[in-house]
C-alpha cells in the first residue's frame, strides 16, 4: 500500500488526455451525486458542495507535474472542464434548468485561482522545509472542512462520517507522501494532528451550530387537525431529538410550533391542551427536512 501511495504522489506520468478524461469523469460523477435523492445529506453528495475531494485531485496533479507551468495548466484545465460539467449533468433533471449555472460563479473564481496556487504548489516537490509552508494553508482549509463534517457526525450521526474520515486520512497522507525528508514529514504529521485535535475539540463544544430550526403545523391546518394557541404545550416524545414550543408567527398572523431538531430519525410530537388532552403526531426527521402526520 505504501508503495502504491508513493507512486500516486509523484510517480505517475499524467498526460493531457488523462487530465481531460479525469476531469470529465469527476464532473459527471459529481453531478450525478448531486441529483441522487439517496445521496442527499450524505458524504457521497459532499463532493458537489465542498472541497475535500477536489483538494486531493489538485494535489495529485501538482505532485505529478513536470514543471510549475505544467502544474498550473493541468490543474486549471481540470477545473475548467469538471466544474461546468457538474451543472450541465443536472440541467435536464432539475426544475431550475439552465438557471443552475447561477451557482457556478464561485467555482469559476476558484478555478481561476487554481492557476497561481498550482504553480506555487509545484515547489513542494523540492522537498524543502518551506514546502510545508505551501502545503500548510491547504491543510488548514481541509481542517475547516473536517470541523464541519465532524460536528455533523457527532450531532447527527452518522451524517457525513465518511467525509470526516476522508479528511483525517488525507490530512496525514499529504505530508507523509509528498515529502521525502523525514523531519519535514514528521513536522507535517504533527501539524495535521494539531489541526485535527483543535477542530475536534471545537466541534464537540459547538452544540448549537448543528440544530435544524423550523416551524410546522399551523393552527387549524389540515395536517394539524386542531385549533391551538399559547395555552397549549408542544414537546417531543424523546427530548434527545430536540425542543418544541408554540409560537405566534407575525408573517402569517397565526400560531405554529417552533422546533429545534438535534437528531435525525423517528419520534413523536405531542400537542397538549390546557385540560391535559394530548394530540400525537409522528415525526420523521432528516437533516434539513421532516415529515409530520397526525396519529389517529
Amino acid at each position: 500500500m505504501a508503495k502504491l501511495l508513493r507512486k500516486a504522489f509523484g510517480g505517475l506520468n499524467i498526460k493531457w488526455w488523462h487530465v481531460v478524461v479525469f476531469a470529465v469523469l469527476a464532473g459527471v460523477y459529481t453531478g450525478v451525486m448531486a441529483l441522487l435523492p439517496a445521496a442527499r445529506d450524505t458524504s457521497f453528495q459532499d463532493i458537489s458542495i465542498s472541497f475535500e475531494c477536489w483538494i486531493l485531485f489538485a494535489i495529485l496533479l501538482i505532485v505529478n507535474s513536470r514543471s510549475p507551468l505544467d502544474s498550473a495548466l493541468k490543474v486549471f484545465v481540470f477545473f475548467l472542464i469538471s466544474q461546468p460539467l457538474v451543472y450541465l449533468v443536472q440541467v435536464p433533471f432539475s426544475e431550475l434548468g439552465w438557471s443552475l449555472f447561477r451557482y457556478y460563479p464561485p467555482w469559476l473564481m476558484w478555478t481561476l485561482l487554481t492557476f497561481p496556487m498550482a504553480f506555487v504548489g509545484h515547489f513542494m516537490k523540492k522537498d524543502k522545509w518551506w514546502g510545508l509552508l505551501i502545503l500548510g494553508p491547504m491543510m488548514v482549509f481541509l481542517g475547516y472542512h473536517y470541523f464541519g463534517f465532524f460536528k455533523e457526525a457527532v450531532h447527527f450521526f452518522p451524517n457525513h462520517l465518511l467525509s470526516a474520515v476522508f479528511c483525517v486520512l488525507t490530512m496525514f497522507l499529504y505530508p507523509l507522501f509528498i515529502f521525502r525528508d523525514k523531519k519535514i514529514r514528521i513536522a507535517g504529521a504533527v501539524l495535521a494532528a494539531v489541526i485535527l485535535l483543535a477542530a475536534s475539540v471545537l466541534g464537540l463544544l459547538d452544540k448549537n451550530a448543528n440544530t435544524y430550526d423550523t416551524m410546522l403545523l399551523p393552527s387549524g391546518s389540515e395536517t394539524c387537525g386542531i385549533e391551538y394557541d399559547d395555552s397549549y404545550t408542544a414537546y417531543l416524545a424523546d427530548p434527545e431529538y430536540g425542543e418544541a414550543h408554540v409560537e405566534y408567527v407575525e408573517s402569517i398572523e397565526d400560531w405554529m410550533i417552533a422546533v429545534s431538531f438535534e437528531k435525525t430519525g423517528d419520534t413523536e410530537l405531542i400537542l397538549e391542551a390546557p385540560d391535559g388532552t394530548k394530540t400525537y403526531y409522528t415525526l420523521h426527521v432528516e437533516r434539513y427536512s421532516y415529515d409530520v402526520k397526525r396519529k389517529e
